[in-house]
């Protein structure tokens, strides 16, 4: 029976009928070791109130349920047990559940992760539930505001580290087997099922603690601790991660004013990881992606700084205070994805912390919101798979970015006064956007409800372009045109902005600088700019500068012109940030060819001086050679590009982040450019060099996956630069190549390997299918209908996450639009059309990925088409 997909109305039916108090838990995982064991023993005991004589479920997804017992009675395993779900009848005022089950070893990530390092051998467990995973681990009520106390236990190998969100308090050999112990830990606070959390495995541990304050002002100090794979010891900056959390903490504890509450605060950085990181309280995973072992940039380590903030102000956005249900999920994640960015900015050394939030996690924003699937911050979430795909642009860097509007528009103090309110007001609780608004309201004096509907609540992205008129180069008349449309509902959605306009004019030096910011507010579809008039036209005229606002700004022709010729005399770095997302925008919206992109950004982006910057400026010109620019002139484009790279990885300054950054790009080109093979060739074999380029372990599994995609490098050539370095790393590398070998033989392989019963791990499943994907449209033509036939089976057979990997990776998105074709007439369009008319009743989740899918490929067309008529 499927019946995983848990409904908001079927939550809070069960939430009005029981109040949950206590959850004891143990796991025995003492033979994780052996690959042949499959399953675990899950003990829960749950203590919850209820309604006599009512009923209610639980949650359980695992290999079986061997017993269940209500209040000391045995219930038929065999009758109450449906599917995912385990009733309980005849409920007393207060219950005692206990339920006995065999819990499955995962690979997908999802629940208990199993993984063996190829390194050395030795096993590893983890665990992520976000948003309803828990249920894979252990029986329990599966839904944000049922927050219990919990305590766990478990067996596992002796000399194993093991962690969860309290304290541990004993650790018991086990008489009864020599090789085992029993490690038992503390009560936590209340919590919510998805942020409780299990460690185990030979981890490496590293210790430390903070010293802060607590409510009485007496001195409070937090155990610190570190963990990664023994094989990735040597890599793991410690040091700097210890600095980097006390300061953050430091930074919270007083901003919030809110003393940390969860007792100890450990970090694991733990492999093949879903996501970038996950808040547990005591307990915070990230991915391992963060251990450095390959060379990384600075914009790599303030990205993990970020992360890092970013979760620990989850440890009051989202654990001391917890959304009530998924619609409210960006109570936390919004919160969190800004406090992230102010937290580096202001407790970190770190400098382009905002210039990078503009860049990077708004761009992510701006792509989420014009799809047509888009929502609102408050979201519409009426089910478990519609919350899990609303992990999105939309809720993290959208929510922040409206959160950056808010600060601008009632100020930085009331807004920190009216989440201290929030904070003592909900502790240990669960709210909604109205508890959130009636603090604000109280702190700043303004009533925000209208704010909210507009920023909040309603879907899309507005659009400011300023309107310039001249005499002579003198302006006439200035104004800002706004244009917003909500795609969900279709009505004008205006927004108020607050926000700056900067005038920039070259110096004595011919330096563009800016000579004067003008605040403004605007309202409505027109707002007139009196100061403007009279004055020369300014050689750049740039809206939202300062980057307050969220919207899509359209430069003016003058200043389009200034931004694409004259870009490398803008100094600041948020400038240039803007400049840069101004033109791509255009890019993406087909309103300029994708040529004059890659044309600016072959002449200025060795000029640009952030590297965050830098990298994003160059992952949108591969992006745009491989998708926007017309068939007819692409591999010539894509040649001449690589040969840029090329010349500006052999200029760039020696062991330079930039030289790196380079040195990515000739790499992602030459997966189907041939300009730089010889090259790649010389400097795999020691033929070549590149003063102060070192091919460690990912750049040389990059370059091996573009001889490999060329037909360069034959199976038992990867396989044996696999057996030179066997790592985690080289497996995905090695997975990626294999697949992305040009012939018809090794695309069967790749396909059949990745189906619904797939053995390959998450890792390398996405590896494989990105191997896939980079076949020819001749090679890839075979697999277009098995894809769209296969989908609901897809679906139906495998978890939401690994299906949602296959469904998103293996779709036809390389296409090309043939002369005089409309992008609509595209034959794969219109298959993903059929399927959609013919899958009305197709699952909500996955009708949303294809929907965005579409979109996606019709942009990419429409593009092509505004190419094609230059």
């Amino acid at each position: 029976m499927q019946n995983q997909n848990l409904k908001r109305l079927e939550a809070q039916d069960r939430s009005a009928a029981v109040k949950t108090l206590s959850y004891d838990v143990t796991l025995d995982v003492r033979d994780a070791e052996d690959p042949a064991v499959a399953w675990f023993p899950s003990e829960s005991v749950i203590t919850f109130e209820a309604s006599p004589g009512g009923s209610t479920f639980l949650d359980f997804i695992g290999d079986s349920v061997q017993a269940v017992f209500l209040n000391g009675k045995k219930l038929p395993v065999d009758e109450v047990v449906e599917g995912s779900r385990i009733r309980l009848d005849g409920l007393r005022e207060l219950n005692q559940v206990t339920v006995l089950a065999r819990a499955l070893y995962s690979r997908s990530g999802e629940g208990l992760h199993r993984y063996v390092d190829p390194a050395d051998g030795k096993t590893y467990l983890y665990t992520q539930y976000e948003p309803a995973d828990a249920r894979r681990v252990f029986a329990n009520f599966e839904q944000p505001d049922l927050k219990a106390r919990y305590t766990f236990h478990v067996t596992a190998p002796a000399h194993w580290h093991v962690a969860s969100n309290g304290a541990e308090t004993a650790r018991t050999p086990l008489a009864s087997d020599a090789r085992a112990a029993r490690w038992d830990f503390a009560e936590t606070l209340p919590l919510s099922t998805y942020i409780t959390a299990v460690l185990a495995g030979p981890y490496f541990k590293a210790e430390d603690s903070w010293t802060g304050t607590d409510a009485d002002g007496e001195p409070l100090v937090v155990p610190l601790a570190l963990f990664c794979r023994a094989s990735l010891a040597e890599s793991f900056d410690t040091d700097t991660l210890f600095a980097q959390t006390k300061r953050g903490l430091d930074f919270f504890s007083e901003l919030f004013d809110y003393p940390y509450p969860w007792g100890k605060y450990d970090q694991a950085f733990v492999p093949e990881y879903n996501l970038g990181a996950m808040e547990n309280p005591g307990l915070v995973t990230f991915t391992e992606e963060y251990v450095f072992a390959s060379k990384a940039t600075q914009a790599q380590y303030e990205q993990r700084a970020n992360t890092l903030l970013h979760e620990m102000a989850h440890m009051w956005f989202g654990d001391l205070v917890t959304m009530q249900w998924w619609d409210d999920l960006w109570l936390k994640e919004s919160f969190a994805d800004f406090m992230g960015t102010l937290g580096v900015d202001r407790a970190s050394d770190f400098t382009t912390s905002w210039v990078n939030f503009a860049n990077q996690r708004k761009a992510w924003a701006y792509v989420q919101d014009q799809l047509p699937t888009t929502h609102p911050v408050v979201a519409d979430i009426p089910d478990l798979e519609a919350a899990k795909q609303n992990f999105d642009g939309i809720t993290y860097a959208k929510g922040a970015a409206v959160l950056k509007q808010l600060v601008a528009y009632v100020g930085f103090d009331a807004f920190v006064e009216g989440a201290r309110s929030y904070f003592k007001r909900h502790e240990f609780g669960n709210t909604t956007l109205a508890d959130l608004l009636h603090e604000l309201d109280a702190a700043s004096g303004k009533e925000l409800a209208s704010w909210s509907e507009a920023w909040l609540e309603t879907s899309g992205i507005s659009t400011l372009r300023l309107e310039i008129q001249d005499d002579d180069g003198v302006i006439t008349a200035a104004g800002i045109v706004q244009d917003a449309v909500d795609p969900v509902t279709g009505a004008t959605a205006l927004r108020p902005h607050r926000l700056r306009l900067g005038l920039y004019e070259p110096d004595a030096q011919g330096r563009l600088v800016r000579t004067e910011v003008l605040d403004l507010d605007v309202d409505g579809a027109e707002t007139e700019v009196e100061a403007l008039t009279g004055r020369p036209r300014p050689a750049l005229a740039l809206l939202n500068d300062d980057d307050l606002s969220y919207a899509k700004i359209r430069l003016d022709d003058v200043s389009y012109e200034t931004v694409t010729g004259q870009l490398d005399l803008l100094d600041d770095p948020m400038a240039r940030a803007l400049a840069w997302n101004a033109v791509w925008s255009a890019t993406r919206d087909g309103q300029r060819p994708a040529e004059e992109y890659l044309r600016m950004a072959m002449r200025f982006a060795h000029t640009e001086g952030t590297i965050g910057v830098l990298q994003s400026v160059l992952s949108n010109a591969v992006f745009a050679v491989n998708h926007y620019v017309p068939a007819d002139g692409r591999d010539s484009l894509r040649d001449e590009l690589t040969r840029t790279a090329v010349a500006r990885l052999q200029d760039a300054e020696p062991g330079s982040d930039a030289q790196l950054a380079w040195a990515r790009c000739v790499m992602a080109l030459s997966l189907h450019s041939g300009e730089a093979l010889h090259l790649i060739t010389g400097l795999l074999g020691g033929g070549r060099q590149v003063d102060g380029l070192v091919l460690d372990t990912k750049l040389r599994w990059a370059a091996l996956q573009a001889l490999a995609a060329h037909g360069r490098l034959d199976r038992p050539a990867l396989d044996a630069e696999l057996a030179r370095e066997d790592n985690a790393d080289a497996r995905a590398g090695h997975a990626l190549a294999v697949a992305a070998r040009p012939t018809a033989e090794a695309k069967a392989e790749a396909w059949a390997a990745c189906g619904p019963d797939t053995e390959l791990s998450n890792r390398n499943f996405s590896a494989t299918i990105a191997g896939f994907m980079t076949g020819s449209s001749r090679l890839l033509a075979p697999y277009v209908e098995p894809y769209f036939e296969r989908l609901t089976s897809v679906w139906s057979s495998m978890s939401i996450g690994m299906a949602s990997r296959l469904v998103l990776g293996f779709f036809p998105d390389a296409q090309d639009l043939a002369p005089g074709q409309a992008p609509a007439e595209h034959p794969v369009v219109v298959q993903c059309d059929q399927w959609l008319a013919a899958h009305e009743d197709a699952p909500r989740a996955l009708r949303r990925l294809i929907l965005e899918e579409r979109d996606k490929l019709v942009r990419a067309l429409k593009a092509q088409a505004a190419g094609s008529q230059v």
